[in-house]
């Protein structure tokens, strides 16, 4: 496992973490037992860094998190969560409930602190709130020592850059903005990193849409952009090819990324994904693989708010 710098934070992150969403049952059911035996894997092979939220199983991703981390050496963990997200359409960006929130979050962890905490997909709110209300909150969460390190996520690249310009911050949190299908990220890499601040990459099977399950019925993503995906996993299923494996080794590749987010409950997976990033990449399926993807190459979807888009 190689470790990253996490921009300035004196962080070593491994180059892969894990995505805890899957832990309370957002793909599909997992019990507690499983969910606390993929963190003790992930861990026990060089994963440091696992990312949260309450939003994820309505407050169960973390409850199980905290019941698995428990067990283990606190210092061991990067132990990232987030605030500001509580339901598909439940936001409250506002001090008080940020500062609700993280209470709650150090009391389901089993924690007296939190390494990083993200304002959770802060599209689906005010910039305004958040650069003047939200993230001065955040500042006195890190002097009250509940917190080390703060950033935000979502979708559109926007938001970050609007964040960027405003207010010194750690970190930031992208999805599906770094895949087989979609490299945007690159657009504002040097600006986020000129200003020290580390990149978190999630999604970069891009929510399901490279995966030979497919996408869930939910994904957001355009006609055109899940049936090109869908030839695309068509194409390496038919050829041998595990895309799966394609797009993991792809997103690590970017050395300016200090991590990326694999979500899964399955222990066996953790495993498997850890194996494939040791592995050399295949740059004659990546080629192949990228033709197919090409009509869609950098499209995304809307999320949140029109003007944050």
């Amino acid at each position: 496992m190689e470790y990253r710098k996490l921009g300035e934070t004196g962080l070593e992150v491994s180059e892969l973490s894990l995505g805890a969403s899957s832990l309370g049952s957002v793909f599909r059911k997992v019990n507690k037992d499983e969910g606390v035996r993929t963190v003790h894997v992930a861990i026990e092979n060089g994963i440091n860094l696992i990312d949260v939220s309450p939003y994820y199983g309505l407050t169960k991703a973390e409850t199980v998190l905290g019941e698995a981390i428990s067990q283990v050496q606190r210092e061991r963990i990067i132990l990232s969560t987030k605030a500001g997200r509580y339901g598909d359409n439940s936001f409250d960006f506002s001090p008080r409930r940020i500062k609700k929130s993280i209470d709650e979050s150090l009391i389901r962890l089993k924690t007296d602190y939190i390494d990083i905490l993200h304002l959770h997909d802060i599209e689906f709110g005010s910039l305004d709130e958040i650069i003047n209300d939200s993230l001065p909150a955040l500042e006195e969460l890190k002097k009250e020592g509940k917190i080390r390190f703060f950033g935000v996520s979502g979708l559109p690249l926007k938001i970050f850059e609007e964040v960027l310009k405003e207010v010194n911050i750690d970190t930031i949190l992208s999805y599906c903005q770094y895949s087989l299908n979609n490299t945007n990220l690159l657009n504002i890499q040097s600006n986020v990193l000129e200003k020290g601040v580390g990149i978190i990459n999630a999604s970069p099977l891009s929510m399901g849409l490279l995966s030979n399950r497919g996408a869930p019925s939910w994904h957001p993503a355009s006609k055109e952009i899940k049936e090109t995906c869908r030839k695309a996993v068509e194409y390496c299923s038919i050829n041998g090819i595990d895309i799966t494996k394609l797009a993991v080794q792809f997103s690590v590749q970017n050395k300016n990324i200090s991590t990326t987010l694999v979500g899964t409950a399955n222990p066996e997976n953790i495993v498997k994904n850890i194996k494939w990033i040791n592995e050399p990449i295949n740059y004659e399926q990546l080629f192949k693989v990228k033709e197919i993807l090409k009509p869609i190459n950098n499209k995304i979807w809307l999320s949140g708010r029109k003007e944050n888009n």
